[in-house]
C-alpha cells in the first residue's frame, strides 16, 4: 500500500516550493500521489499538473479555502477540481483584491509601529496569493522581529497589534462554489475547532448537512486520541476520509511531504474512496 498526501501548498500561496518543485519532491518521497491545495487560489495548479505527468505521479486539482462559520474561521479543502475556470476562480479574484487592501492596512498598522515594511518587498516573494507569511518574510529579513513566530504573536496574528480581519466566503457559499465545480468538500484539520465529545458531533453533523462530503482524518497535529474520534464520526455520519501533511516546505519547518512530523500516514485507499465518493455524487 503506497502513502500519498492530500493538503499541501506551494509558493503559488505560502508555502516556499513551486508548484513543480513540490511535485519532485512527492515523488522523491515515493508518495503515488499528491493534492495540491493552496490557499484561496488556483494558480499553481496548472504547473503542479504537468509536473505529475513528467513523473507519473497522480496530482489532485485541490483549494484551500478560509471560510466563515457565523463567529467562527474554519478551512475547508476543495478536492477533484476541473481545468476549466469557473466561478470559484471568480469568487477567488474578488478576495484576492481583499486580501490586497487587507495587506496595506496591516502595513500601515506596522508603519505606525515603527516597522515601515514597503508592499513591493511583499509581493515579490509571492507567486500567487500575497498574505501574512510575506509579510513576515519582509519583517524577518529587515531585523524587525527574530522569527516568523514573534512576528505573528507580536503583530501579525489574531492577537496582534497589526492585526486586520481577513474577508472570507460564508461556509454555504463556499459549498455551493466548489460542488458547482464538481469538487468534494473536506473540512480541514478538525483539530482546530476545538470541541470534542458532543460539540463537534453537533457541529459536524450541520456541515454534513450543508453539503459536507469529508473530514480530513489524518493530519501532522492530530494526536492518536483525535485521529481515532475523527474516524469514528466520519463513519457514523457516512463522511468521507482524507488526510495530509499541510505541507509549506521551509514556511513550515519539520512538516514532510506525506510523513508530517514523522507519524503521519495516509493510504492510497483514502485516495480510492474518495474518487469512490465523487463517483457517487456525479
Amino acid at each position: 500500500m503506497t502513502l500519498i498526501d492530500l493538503h499541501t501548498h506551494s509558493r503559488a500561496s505560502d508555502g516556499s516550493c513551486s508548484p513543480s518543485e513540490l511535485v519532485t519532491l512527492a515523488a522523491q518521497a515515493g508518495l503515488s500521489a499528491v493534492a495540491l491545495t493552496d490557499h484561496d487560489t488556483l494558480a499553481g495548479l496548472a504547473e503542479a499538473r504537468e509536473a505529475g505527468v513528467r513523473y507519473g505521479l497522480e496530482v489532485v486539482p485541490g483549494v484551500e479555502l478560509s471560510v466563515a462559520d457565523g463567529d467562527r474561521s474554519i478551512h475547508i479543502v476543495g478536492l477533484f477540481l476541473p481545468d476549466r475556470e469557473g466561478p470559484l476562480s471568480e469568487a477567488l479574484a474578488t478576495l484576492r483584491a481583499k486580501r490586497h487592501d487587507r495587506n496595506r492596512q496591516i502595513l500601515a498598522k506596522l508603519k505606525q509601529l515603527g516597522i515601515p515594511v514597503e508592499y513591493e518587498a511583499v509581493t515579490a516573494l509571492a507567486q500567487g496569493a500575497v498574505g501574512r507569511p510575506h509579510i513576515a518574510q519582509v519583517m524577518l529579513s529587515m531585523g524587525a522581529v527574530g522569527s516568523f513566530k514573534e512576528a505573528f504573536s507580536r503583530y501579525l496574528g489574531n492577537h496582534g497589534q497589526a492585526y486586520v480581519p481577513k474577508a472570507k466566503l460564508e461556509l454555504a457559499r463556499a459549498m455551493e462554489l466548489l460542488h458547482a465545480e464538481g469538487a468534494l468538500v473536506i473540512l480541514a484539520h478538525p483539530y482546530m475547532l476545538g470541541q470534542s465529545g458532543r460539540p463537534l458531533i453537533d457541529t459536524v453533523t450541520r456541515y454534513r448537512d450543508m453539503g459536507l462530503d469529508g473530514i480530513e482524518v489524518f493530519y501532522t497535529e492530530h494526536s492518536q486520541a483525535q485521529t481515532l474520534e475523527y474516524l469514528t464520526l466520519a463513519k457514523q455520519l457516512d463522511l468521507a476520509l482524507s488526510g495530509g501533511s499541510d505541507f509549506h516546505g521551509t514556511a513550515k519547518p519539520g512538516v514532510e511531504l506525506g510523513r508530517g512530523r514523522g507519524h503521519l500516514r495516509v493510504e492510497s485507499s483514502i485516495l480510492e474512496g474518495l474518487k469512490a465518493r465523487l463517483a457517487r455524487k456525479v
